[in-house]
């Protein structure tokens, strides 16, 4: 199975509503996704306080590295994407993305 995570420095300005529509379509897109499931999103609660600006992620589990490739190319995935893309600080660079074979 292959854990991915994605987590995300979103600028002040991005509203949580607007947060939260893009992980609902992520999570129905992971609903209707051959090979994926277990999406889990949302704003970090820890007690840790260590997120670095990082303050929203999210998970989906996927059976194989072919389930991941198919979502990575699928549009709607990439509109998605491009909504992350657009609220996250700086761009692609307020947004890390870890696949962990587990």
């Amino acid at each position: 199975m292959i854990r991915h995570i994605v987590l995300t420095r979103f600028k002040p300005e991005t509203s949580e509503s607007t947060i939260a529509d893009i992980y609902d379509g992520l999570s129905a897109l992971s609903e209707k996704l051959t090979g994926a499931q277990g999406f889990t999103g949302g704003r970090s609660e820890s007690p840790e306080q260590i997120e670095r600006g990082y303050m929203h992620g999210f998970v989906i589990d996927f059976d194989n590295w072919d389930a991941l490739q198919a979502y990575a190319q699928n549009e709607e995935h990439q509109a998605l994407g491009g909504q992350l893309v657009a609220n996250a600080v700086g761009g692609i660079d307020g947004i890390l993305v870890l696949d962990l074979d587990v």
